[in-house]
């Protein structure tokens, strides 16, 4: 998600299929940790562009949309580590806080626009996906296993937390927008 392009098919992908989109979920990332003084420029670099950049590019492809029928629903994952500082993880700490604070701000203006765009922001921890794998640095990809392996969950536990109706940052009303192919307002859903 990298190149804005991309995000911009994807949108258009969903446009076409299901006549078009009301929910994007903006979930890519990776995080290549080490301490700072490991001086690993490449896989910050690497952190900015897929851990903001994707998120922005995906904002990107689906605000116009969101704007031009006044409703819409961005959901982002952020991370423990966008809301707590921890050694080994300064870069990729940093791109989660900038996501929680994108999502703030982009709710904020939602609201002075009178867009009616809704964001939610997980922070998920130590869930067992492929991001251990992208850590390079020896002594931070054991800690990081030990840490895994004693305290990890499976995707599946967040996934069915974003598709259950129960999902805390999805407020629906039973009443329809006239012209929407979902609830809006709120109420349960």
């Amino acid at each position: 998600m990298t190149k804005p392009e991309d995000s911009r098919e994807l949108v258009r992908l969903a446009k076409d299929a299901f006549g078009g989109v009301d929910v994007i979920f903006l979930n890519a990332g990776i995080m290549p940790d080490s301490p700072l003084s490991a001086l690993k420029t490449d896989e910050w670099n690497s952190m900015i562009g897929i851990n903001i950049k994707g998120v922005l590019n995906g904002i990107a492809a689906v605000l116009p949309t969101f704007i031009a029928q006044k409703s819409g629903h961005i959901i982002t994952t952020s991370s423990v580590a966008g809301l707590k500082a921890y050694p080994g993880e300064a870069v990729y700490g940093a791109t989660k806080w900038a996501v929680r604070d994108l999502m703030e701000v982009l709710r904020m203006e939602s609201a002075q626009e009178g867009t009616n765009i809704r964001t939610a922001t997980i922070y998920p921890a130590t869930i067992n996906t492929e991001l251990l794998e992208t850590i390079t640095d020896k002594n931070t990809s054991q800690g990081m296993t030990a840490l895994y392996e004693q305290y990890g969950i499976t995707p599946d536990r967040v996934a069915n937390l974003i598709v259950s109706p129960n999902f805390p940052a999805v407020f629906l009303s039973q009443k329809k927008k006239p012209g929407s192919r979902h609830n809006a307002g709120p109420g349960p859903l």
